[in-house]
């Protein structure tokens, strides 16, 4: 899965697990999704192709109806350029960096060499020890790589105001994508930073050369504090490496002393030799370390954090079928009324990831445990859905029984749901909320002889949002 298809998805999922009323993102619609998707991928592809298909499809039509929603999520996408554009400017500021020198005379202690290599010097330190004074826990950009994944991503471009659901629906979806990108954006600004150093250090290199072919340097030294024997032990550490690599003696102290300001020497030694320890301590380990963070890039993309066991993700792979989902329902002891239906009917969809085709069987009889609806259910994979009434009381011998007779009849490909409609209780009830969690207690404690843990929906007007969760935690799989 691409990154951009890791944000569809992420945008996708943030919509449908906040969208409670379904106005704008109708169950129409979800089915419609994962119908399309299922039956472009195939049901034998992998779940990510089924889910990244299906947020893309999702994504066209939720931009055609918000075409501000679909702006707004495009600025939130990263943009490519930034790196290069810093990598860029990272070089030509090194070639208009301050002069080694003035006058056409090179001073051999020019500050800004010598803080290059210090500031590198020190993040390689800072590389090796953060890591090992915060351990393993998860730790906040720095300051830098957290300016670059802002610029990057166009946070600072997000706009305003949006109408409703569109605006509550992109504050959600920036603060879980920001939430899940932090590695891989950490990871990316690295590598930009990492490179962006390198060109710096390949900027006051080619500036160097560049004078040093329009004009005759010459090397000197001037210090208010150090004397030749210090500048010799000096230059001897920092430009050790560029001697290592280029084969070149370092500067004796009589050498160092004639150097000293008015006196100078020929610099052309001295560019290579500073140029050669730039090319050793800054650009070489930049270079590694850009490609190690490129790595760590790649690995973030390819295992991306959707994390599929979620419920929500389980739903829709329920769903990965090109046909409608067959779901068996059982009602027992009671008659749902047609608005319960139209609900059930709905809840259904959402459990199943996409088109349901419920049956609803005759209500069961009070009592009989050995109902033909169980004897007659169809072998087909899907859920079977026993559906009792809260407004009964609950026991063992009818609803205990029955429970324990459906739970003989599931199997892996035909899981169980126990749903408990509200509807009439609730009109009956009122809003007395403590006779509502009596009697929702009273079937806990009775379906849980039977390991059942049941849903409690209010099918005439069911919160789809809590549904999905009740729904989830109450689907029984047996383990055999």
């Amino acid at each position: 899965m691409t990154e951009s298809e890791a944000f569809a998805v992420t945008a996708v999922r943030v919509i449908e697990t906040t969208d409670r009323d379904e106005n704008a993102w109708t169950g129409a619609d979800r089915a419609w999704a994962s119908h399309g998707a299922a039956a472009y991928v195939g049901e034998t592809a992998a779940p990510a192709q089924f889910l990244s298909r299906r947020a893309a499809l999702a994504m066209q039509r939720l931009g055609e109806r918000f075409s501000a929603l679909r702006q707004a999520l495009q600025a939130l996408a990263w943009r490519p350029w930034l790196g290069v554009a810093i990598v860029a400017a990272a070089f030509v500021a090194g070639v208009l960096a301050d002069r080694v020198g003035n006058a056409q005379r090179i001073n051999v202690l020019a500050p800004p060499v010598l803080l290059l290599l210090v500031w590198n010097l020190a993040v390689y330190v800072l590389i090796v020890v953060l890591p090992l004074l915060r351990g393993k826990a998860a730790r906040p950009m720095d300051p830098l790589r957290s300016l670059v994944a802002y610029l990057g991503t166009g946070m600072h471009r997000m706009p305003s105001q949006m109408g409703a659901p569109a605006g509550q629906w992109f504050a959600a979806i920036a603060m879980e994508w920001s939430r899940l990108a932090v590695p891989l954006y950490r990871a990316r600004a690295a590598r930009i930073l990492h490179l962006a150093a390198a060109a710096l250090a390949l900027g006051v290199i080619a500036g160097l050369y560049l004078r040093g072919l329009a004009f005759e340097y010459r090397a000197t030294w001037e210090s208010t504090f150090l004397e030749p024997g210090s500048v010799q032990a000096l230059l001897a550490v920092v430009l050790a490496p560029g001697a290592w690599l280029g084969g070149m003696p370092l500067p004796g102290l009589e050498r160092i002393a004639a150097m000293r300001s008015p006196g100078s020497e020929n610099a052309a030694p001295w560019l290579h030799l500073i140029a050669l320890t730039l090319l050793v301590l800054v650009v070489l380990p930049r270079l590694l370390l850009a490609v190690l963070a490129a790595w760590r890039e790649r690995r973030c993309i390819a295992n991306f954090p959707l994390q599929l066991e979620q419920p929500y993700f389980r739903r829709l792979l329920r769903g990965f079928h090109v046909e409608a989902n067959p779901v068996q329902v059982l009602p027992y002891g009671f008659a749902p009324t047609e608005q319960a239906l139209v609900g059930l009917e709905s809840i259904l969809t959402r459990l199943l990831g996409g088109a349901a085709s419920v049956r609803i069987a005759a209500p069961v009889a009070y009592g009989d445990d050995e109902d033909q609806s169980l004897v007659m259910l169809a072998p087909d994979p899907g859920p079977i859905v026993v559906l009792f009434n809260l407004a009964a009381t609950p026991e063992r011998e009818a609803h205990g029984a029955f429970a324990q007779a459906a739970i003989a009849k599931c199997s892996a490909a035909q899981p169980l749901l126990v749903l408990v409609d509200e509807t009439s209780f609730m009109a009956r009830a009122g809003g007395d909320v403590q006779r509502l969690e009596q009697r929702r207690a009273a079937w806990r404690e009775l379906l849980q002889l039977a390991r059942l843990v049941p849903a409690f929906v209010n099918l005439a007007s069911p919160d789809l949002v809590a549904a999905d969760a009740a729904m989830d935690a109450a689907l029984f799989v047996p383990s055999h």
